[in-house]
């Protein structure tokens, strides 16, 4: 077995563990946790598929990628503290159930 199918694998599972994070879950954080991994393993897919030697000049491209898809994941994530800590200030819990208090 290859390094590139056993990384495929790995891309692979750890993308189901996000999702399943995300659809199971209840707790904010959890599902953040989750959208980390998802985020993680298209890093992963972009320098498996970008990173190849055969590829001329094709790293730069998958290294732009993987930068590109970090700082979307800095922003969500501080975006989503900055509302999960807004909503427990108000609320004094958090539920994802009750996101209906962020229409008003």
């Amino acid at each position: 077995m290859t390094l590139s199918a056993l990384l495929l694998g790995l891309s692979f599972w750890l993308f189901a563990v996000g999702v399943v994070g995300v659809l199971v879950r209840q707790s904010p954080l959890a599902v953040f946790m989750g959208v980390e991994l998802m985020l993680n393993a298209a890093n992963l897919l972009l320098v498996l598929g970008f990173g190849r030697p055969e590829l001329a000049g094709a790293g730069l491209h998958g290294l732009a990628g993987v930068f590109l898809i970090i700082a979307v994941a800095a922003a969500e994530v501080a975006v989503g503290l900055a509302v999960m800590v807004m909503v427990f200030r108000s609320e004094h819990e958090v539920d994802l159930d009750l996101a209906s208090i962020l229409k008003g």
